[in-house]
């Protein structure tokens, strides 16, 4: 309760210091619409007229000679459940200039969370019996490090300022963590309720964003082959399964084919391996395919333009790979940049400039740093294979 109040605390001092803000990148926008849709019972829709004309001067679309519906266009591009979660508060809070505060002051909940979950996880992946590569028992030391990680949550930068921000993280990492959390305790408990609540909140991180898939499949055979418990994979399969059902079949039914839990694969594949790209997003390119209205068609239009990018040049295919990778690991400030270059926190002098990025980016190479350091001491056991699995797959 402590390191829970402690991380509340300090994820709420930016949130209120920044009460009027608004938003920004494309992403927010998009969640927005769709909130704000779902909580006037409209469905998942986006793109309704009023937001398509402020979006005039970027698209190339006669918007005029469009029979459009007035309360947007079904869509099949974004997972459903962040767009669920800021509808809910939408719906209690009002559809008002309010709508960004109240879900900010959510997400500081979801991000204090996340310090005494990292605890529990820590707690089950180092447990007091282990031993370390000199054969010895580790004891207090896993209840150190344990409550170290959990600190570190807590009071990381970064992980403050994500509740500013409209965006898939601020839930994703939460969901990611319960799944890993329940996976981990199958080792201790082998039990039908933490199989099916392992499936449970992966399929909700799959509904938040899919990419967490593949490390779904590859936990499902770390519980078949490495705890062998074919019956616990069977369990898990089916409550993930049954969780992500139910959204596939109705963007299958929208799409009149069979389709995942999202379409933006495509538009991805395009940003990503563009001639202008270096593997990572790109301002110019990512409003080439916007102007497609349709989900199904600006899939498969972003899909055959990026196959056809790799055959023109297929050397590019590669260094993009080795670049992605790179990205993965790299310092994230693109949001405090955007907000910055666009005045939404006025002038700072250069000083000031350079120590709030120092602030941002050190923390994180320390972090990496000491993980990889700290990787090579775990001993090999389920617990860190799955923590391998997780890295992989993601």
């Amino acid at each position: 309760m402590r390191i829970f109040l402690i991380a509340l605390g300090l994820r709420l001092i930016p949130v209120l210091l920044a009460r009027q803000l608004g938003i920004g990148l494309d992403d927010m926008f998009q969640y927005d619409m769709l909130a704000r849709s779902l909580a006037s019972g409209n469905g998942f829709r986006w793109y309704a007229p009023a937001d398509l004309a402020g979006l005039a001067p970027y698209l190339h679309i006669d918007f005029p000679n469009l029979a459009l519906d007035p309360r947007g266009m079904l869509t099949t591009f974004r997972a459903p459940l962040y767009p669920a979660f800021l509808a809910i508060i939408y719906y209690f809070n009002g559809i008002n200039a309010d709508r960004f505060f109240a879900a900010r002051l959510a997400q500081t909940v979801l991000g204090a969370l996340l310090a005494p979950l990292t605890y529990y996880t820590a707690s089950l992946l180092l447990p007091p019996n282990s031993k370390n590569l000199g054969g010895e028992q580790e004891g207090g030391e896993n209840e150190k490090a344990a409550k170290i990680s959990a600190w570190v949550v807590a009071v990381y930068p970064m992980f403050l300022l994500f509740p500013l921000a409209l965006a898939t993280e601020n839930l994703f990492f939460l969901l990611v963590l319960v799944s890993v959390l329940f996976f981990l305790k199958t080792v201790e408990k082998p039990t039908t309720f933490n199989f099916l609540l392992s499936g449970f909140f992966l399929g909700l991180a799959a509904l938040t964003r899919s990419v967490i898939l593949p490390f779904g499949a590859l936990a499902i055979l770390w519980i078949w082959f490495i705890l062998k418990q074919r019956r616990g994979a069977i369990l898990a399969t089916l409550a993930l399964i049954l969780t992500i059902t139910p959204w596939i079949i109705r963007n299958s039914l929208v799409e009149h084919k069979l389709t995942g839990i999202e379409t933006s694969l495509g538009y991805n594949l395009y940003v990503g391996y563009d001639p202008q790209s270096s593997g990572t997003f790109t301002f110019g390119p990512s409003l080439d395919l916007m102007s497609i209205l349709d989900d199904k068609t600006r899939d498969e239009v972003g899909t055959q333009k990026a196959i056809q990018f790799i055959e023109q040049d297929p050397a590019r295919f590669p260094i993009l790979a080795m670049n992605r990778l790179g990205y993965f690991f790299d310092v994230e400030w693109r949001a405090f940049t955007y907000f910055y270059v666009n005045d939404y926190f006025g002038y700072i002098p250069t000083i000031l400039l350079i120590l709030i990025l120092a602030i941002l980016a050190l923390p994180f190479m320390a972090i990496a740093i000491s993980a990889a350091y700290g990787s090579a001491l775990l001993s090999w056991n389920p617990q860190t294979i799955l923590l391998a699995l997780l890295f992989i797959g993601y």
